[in-house]
């Protein structure tokens, strides 16, 4: 079963808790035991797993990310924004989750989290749940 969430970032760069909204999708689904992927298609942007009840989690990693690949480095690419097609080759475009008992299994403190690094832009997420 193939979804798609529509995702709003307002800043340049922004991690997102998508968890709820995937959740959300996978209720309405009959899919009791298997996969989820979820994948974004965008190459400034990133998925990945994170803890999601300390908000302080998301600022060190974009203040971290910054410092390591900071903007105006002096990329070549004429359209400024190389800094933000690193992170996302850092982070990565996908991750794959266990579905059991018709649940995301994922730790206590984990979310999926939605990385925007050249924004604020209308976004897309693709969302995959494959049934065993």
């Amino acid at each position: 079963m193939f979804l798609e969430l529509t995702v709003q970032t307002n800043t340049r760069e922004q991690m997102l808790d998508i968890t709820g909204d995937i959740k959300k999708q996978l209720s309405k689904s009959s899919i009791k035991s298997g996969l989820c992927v979820v994948y974004t298609p965008h190459t400034t942007t990133a998925i990945t797993t994170n803890e999601n009840y300390d908000p302080a989690v998301k600022t060190d990693i974009l203040h971290y990310l910054n410092k390591k690949i900071p903007s105006g480095w002096g990329f070549s690419h004429s359209e400024g924004n190389s800094d933000a097609h690193l992170k996302s080759s850092l982070i990565g475009a996908h991750e794959t989750y266990i579905i059991e008992n018709g649940e995301l299994r994922l730790g206590t403190w984990q979310g999926i989290l939605f990385c925007e690094f050249d924004g604020p832009r209308t976004r897309k997420v693709h969302l995959k749940f494959i049934g065993v």
